[in-house]
Formats: structure tokens, sequence, C-alpha cells
């Protein structure tokens, strides 16, 4: 255990380093957004691209990884809501808790953690999840969320928007890039590769201080509106993200290898480490742009991330060969 946590511990620390730092004013909630941006654009897609252009298309093309993964997010999805609304908590709080629920942090914080902790093979797997939280569990809860008394034109819209916010993130396109890449056996250029090598190298340090600057600066953001939430709004979505939603994976896992399905240990390992990170941070963007109860989504994300250093620490500690 000792030995994981001395793998595990710098990434927290670097997420606590950015929420000091944004709680304390020594980082302007004004920077947040640049240094968003920065990992958005710039850093984490060069990340991405590499590891997708270094991993076997055979591993990016996992139809065993996608099935599984698909349908607990699909699970996570269904059981968040039901468990959660009711006369206060309306389709679109709901939805968006279902999501936090549901979408790891894997891109931020996820892919370079497991690599560090299982080798760069854990990347392909990785790179699978992203895809279907990015593309499918998000577009799904975003359109759920949109069914509160929601007439034809609000769905449509809300629909052509999620399309709209999927199209122009650079991250499924830098995976699509990277698959291609391997698929061809593409060598880029010695100049090109080392700036696109700096660049990933900066992702992860980034990241990880971003991400906790915006738990900060979205904790303080609800504060100040004075918003009534409740422990049961959040801490139940909490426990769900971080104990019901790797247990789900690794039984649905189980029960898929022992009916034939091709999934080995390794593959099954990172995927249920996968699904024990913390909430994704950036549904607190969504709920902020779809009018959902920010405060509760920051608080569910925040608690998930503290409780993550231990829990996701022993869970590699329990299940890495």
């Amino acid at each position: 255990m000792l030995n994981v946590l001395q793998i595990t511990f710098p990434f927290f620390a670097l997420v606590l380093c950015g929420y000091v730092a944004a709680r304390k004013g020594i980082l302007p909630h004004a920077a947040i957004p640049g240094l968003n941006s920065f990992v958005l654009f710039f850093a984490l897609p060069c990340m991405l691209f590499r590891f997708g252009a270094s991993t076997p298309i055979a591993q990016l093309l996992d139809a065993s990884v996608f099935g599984i993964y698909l349908f607990c997010a699909l699970v996570m999805v269904a059981f968040t809501i039901a468990v959660t609304k009711n006369g206060r908590i309306g389709w679109n709080d709901a939805s968006l808790g279902a999501l936090v629920a549901a979408f790891p942090n894997t891109g931020f914080m996820g892919v370079p953690l497991l690599v560090a902790l299982l080798g760069a093979q854990a990347a392909g797997p990785a790179i699978i999840t992203i895809v279907i939280d990015m593309v499918i569990t998000s577009s799904l809860c975003i359109a759920l969320s949109r069914l509160d008394g929601a007439d034809e034109h609000g769905f449509s819209k809300a629909a052509k928007t999620a399309l709209k916010g999927m199209l122009s993130n650079p991250m499924p396109w830098s995976i699509l890039l990277g698959t291609l890449a391997s698929a061809i056996s593409l060598t880029l250029p010695k100049p090109l590769a080392v700036t696109l090598g700096l660049l990933a190298d900066a992702a992860s340090p980034v990241a990880l201080f971003t991400i906790g600057a915006v738990l900060a600066r979205s904790q303080m953001n609800s504060h100040e509106l004075h918003e009534q939430i409740t422990l049961t709004d959040y801490v139940p979505v909490a426990v769900i993200k971080l104990f019901v939603h790797p247990i789900l994976v690794l039984l649905v896992a189980l029960s898929a290898k022992q009916l034939g399905v091709p999934i080995d240990t390794f593959t099954l390992t990172v995927l249920v480490l996968i699904a024990t990170l913390p909430s994704a941070s950036n549904v607190s963007l969504l709920a902020e742009r779809f009018g959902a109860n920010n405060g509760r989504i920051a608080r569910i994300i925040l608690i998930s991330t503290a409780l993550a250093f231990l829990t996701f620490s022993g869970a590699v500690a329990l299940l890495r060969p």
C-alpha cells in the first residue's frame, strides 16, 4: 500500500496545490479559464494523440471493452437518476448528477495516473472509455436534463448544443488522429514529435493543478449564491461514484468473462480502476451551462476527488498485479 501511495500522492497533491492556490487568491480566478484552455486545446490532445499513436490498433478497437464499459455507464445513469430524482431534484439536476456519477476524470487524471501505475498498455482501454463518456454518456445525460417541462424546441436546442460541444472538443479528434496514426504506423518528423512531446508532458501537471483550481472556484461560487444544499443532495452521489461504479464494472466484466467475452485480467483491472477514479471536473461546466445546481455538482466532484486519494489507492493495492 505504501508503494502505491508513493505513486498516487503526487497526483492528488497537485490537485490540492491548485485548490489552495485558488482559495487563497494566489491564482486569480480570471486565470483559470486560460489554464483550462491550455490543457483542453493543447496539452491533453497531444498526450492523447501520443498514447493513441503508440498503442496497437487492436487495443483501441476492442469491442469487449467498449461493450462492457458502455453497459455499465448506462446502468449508472439509470440507477443514479432513479435514486436521486424527487420533488426537489428534477430531471435537470438528476441527469447532471447521474453524469457526474458515471463519468470518471479519466482524461485529466486517469490516463497519466494509470500509465504511471500500470504502464503504457493501460492507455488503450482508458482511451476507449474517454470516447464513451464524452460522446455517449454526456450526450444522453444532457438530453435527459431537458425533460423538465421542456418543449420540443428546447429539447432540440439542447441536442444541437450537445452535438456542437462534442464536435468542437479536441479530445475525441486527437484520439481519432492517434488511432489513425497507429493504424498506418505513422512516424512524425523529429521537430514536430519533440514539440508534441513537450506539450504532452505538460498535460498531467497542469491538468491536475487546474482540477484543484476549478473545484475551489466552484465551491466558492456556490457559497456566494447561498444555495440551500443538504448533505443528502450530494454525498450519496459521491458514494455511488466511488463505490457502486467500480463494483458494477467488476461484476459485469467478470460475468462477461464467464460468458466467454474475450477480456484479459489486465484490461479488467484497468476498467475497474478507471471506474474508481473521482468524478470528472468538466461536468461542473456543463451544469453551469444547462442551468443545473452547480453547487451540488461541485460538492460531489470535490468529495469524490478528496476521498479518491484513499479509495483509488486502496483499489490499486488490491487489484494491481
